[in-house]
């Protein structure tokens, strides 16, 4: 079974299009919640068990530092240069290799992902 994905607002529009085009199940956060929070958007994802994509490295910062609650998967893209489809590309070639791990925050480089365990669900909260 392929997981949900939320994807924040700095997602791409033809990337969450093609996305849906091709069957996964994707909740766009410029689309429902556009000037949402980070800790909002992160707390969506955690409550409703969604895979969460961004480019904001602020989500880095929510887990590990502030030690919010997080989602199933956090999947960081840092990749400067791309077209606006292709991150789309990216997130089925990652979902359907073994590259994702749940219980990981990932961050994908264009050619590599790094893996770090996320914290507890039940680790103390800062913030």
């Amino acid at each position: 079974m392929r997981p949900r994905w939320l994807l924040n607002e700095n997602f791409p529009r033809p990337a969450v299009a093609r996305l849906r085009a091709s069957g996964w199940d994707v909740l766009a956060v410029a689309e429902m919640a556009a000037s949402a929070s980070d800790p909002a958007v992160m707390a969506r994802a955690h409550r409703e068990s969604l895979w969460l994509a961004t480019f904001d490295r602020d989500y880095g910062e929510l887990v590990f530092s502030r030690r919010l609650p997080p989602p199933p998967l956090i999947l960081l893209l840092r990749v400067a240069c791309y077209q606006p489809a292709e991150p789309a590309d990216w997130i089925e070639s990652l979902s359907n290799s073994s590259a994702l791990k749940p219980g990981h925050f990932h961050v994908y480089d264009g050619q590599t992902v790094r893996r770090r365990p996320l914290v507890a669900d039940d680790a103390p909260s800062r913030g």
